[in-house]
């Protein structure tokens, strides 16, 4: 059985650097930092009082006040961004089967503020339990795909990938998958996650995991800079369009690029440290690079899962030096997460959408904040660092890891057609 084409058709973002695709791109290529005080509750407190939230989003610019009232703000994310990347691809609900259209998305943690407010709500309470009836369908982390369906009529699978920060590439890859082997026509894919939360603050400091850069929190995400010290907490979502490459030409539809490669794999190692030595990470783009069939040499830019944390970016570009080899100085390296922050489940989104838009444009996003040269890395690898570089990309890879040990990879082509 010979494998079907899949196409990307589509796109959307609801970034902390831009509130749709246009937006976020100009703000990935102008080297923009979506990182500021957080404004979403009072953080005086916390060890770390910044985060890259979304900016200027009301909800009742997209919902009526009574849905927005049902929807957590990381399944308002998703619906926000899978419609604009559902209008770019010019799909006609009338016409396509839907049936063979399905919904698989990815959140790490789903509705955090919804749960963290009805357990306030308890525990200030006299002990009778009075929960709201939308509080577990609110919360629960496959609610975002299920919305998207209901609002399309969308009938083909319908499902969350959990993963932590892989989800959103772990869908991508099962979406590639679906449509390989013939199962649908179209799927809507992506991720998004709304964590930025006393909750969600509060645990990742409890880890040790973000930045404490309070002084300059502009600044503070700074991946392969030796001053690193963790990630920034970030919110949004991202949506990509998946077709069969045969529907996409017969119905007229413009083509961003074509996904010709999905890998997973675990490290089996620590529950949140990457291994040192980067082996489930370099196992992934191998697993990759074999289910495209591409040489490693052809690859141009890898858009670096890159967090800003001092043990995982060191191990990533040991892993990508040891399965590209002599051809590693030549590759566009980068991490949109200096801009964007970690946006967990749905940062594996994001990031592709970057990756498909700098192939496409012919200009790679920077590594921006880079001031102190890391020992510890090659000083012949091309990160991109603090400017946008022109360059032709014929094959752009994507790489999104997750606590857990669970990575992910996914591989681009640029269609000249």
């Amino acid at each position: 059985m010979s494998l079907k084409r899949v196409v990307v058709t589509g796109l959307g973002a609801l970034t902390p650097i831009g509130n749709n695709i246009n937006e976020y791109w100009d703000g990935l290529v102008n080297g923009k930092s979506g990182c500021a005080p957080i404004t979403h509750f009072d953080a005086e407190k916390f060890k770390t009082k910044f985060a890259c939230e979304v900016k200027n989003y009301n909800p009742t610019d997209y919902f009526d006040r009574k849905e927005a009232r049902k929807l957590d703000k990381f399944a308002q994310y998703a619906i926000v961004s899978s419609e604009e990347a559902i209008k770019d691809a010019a799909i006609d609900l009338e016409k396509v089967d839907k049936f063979r259209v399905g919904v698989i998305w990815g959140a790490g943690i789903g509705g955090i503020e919804t749960f963290q407010q009805e357990v306030v709500n308890y525990a200030e309470g006299d002990g009778t339990p009075r929960f709201n009836p939308f509080f577990i369908p609110k919360m629960i982390a496959d609610i975002a795909p299920g919305h998207i369906s209901i609002r399309n009529g969308f009938m083909g699978p319908n499902y969350t990938t959990v993963s932590a920060c892989a989800s959103s590439a772990n869908a991508m890859i099962d979406a590639l998958n679906y449509i390989r082997l013939g199962h649908c026509d179209i799927i809507i894919t992506g991720g998004s996650e709304a964590a930025v939360t006393a909750a969600g603050m509060g645990g990742f400091n409890a880890m040790h995991a973000l930045s404490t850069r309070n002084e300059s929190p502009e600044t503070a995400s700074r991946p392969f800079d030796a001053t690193r010290d963790g990630f920034v907490l970030g919110e949004g979502g991202g949506a990509l369009i998946l077709e069969e490459y045969e529907h996409a030409k017969a119905r007229g539809a413009k083509i961003y690029a074509e996904v010709v490669g999905g890998g997973m794999s675990s490290d089996a190692y620590h529950m949140t440290a990457p291994h040192p030595d980067g082996i489930g990470v370099e196992r992934v783009m191998l697993n990759c690079l074999r289910d495209a069939g591409v040489a490693p040499e052809e690859v141009e830019a890898i858009n670096t899962h890159g967090t800003s944390t001092p043990l995982g970016d060191v191990a990533e570009l040991k892993a990508i030096t040891k399965v590209f080899g002599d051809h590693t100085p030549n590759i566009n390296i980068n991490s949109t997460k200096s801009m964007t922050g970690h946006l967990l489940g749905a940062a594996g989104a994001i990031e592709a959408i970057a990756s498909i838009l700098a192939m496409q444009k012919g200009i790679v996003p920077p590594t921006i904040n880079h001031t102190t040269v890391d020992e510890n890395i090659d000083s012949k690898l091309n990160l991109t660092l603090n400017k946008a570089q022109k360059r032709d990309i014929t094959f752009s890879m994507s790489n999104t890891f997750g606590f857990g040990g669970h990575n992910a990879c996914v591989l681009f082509k640029k269609l000249n057609e």
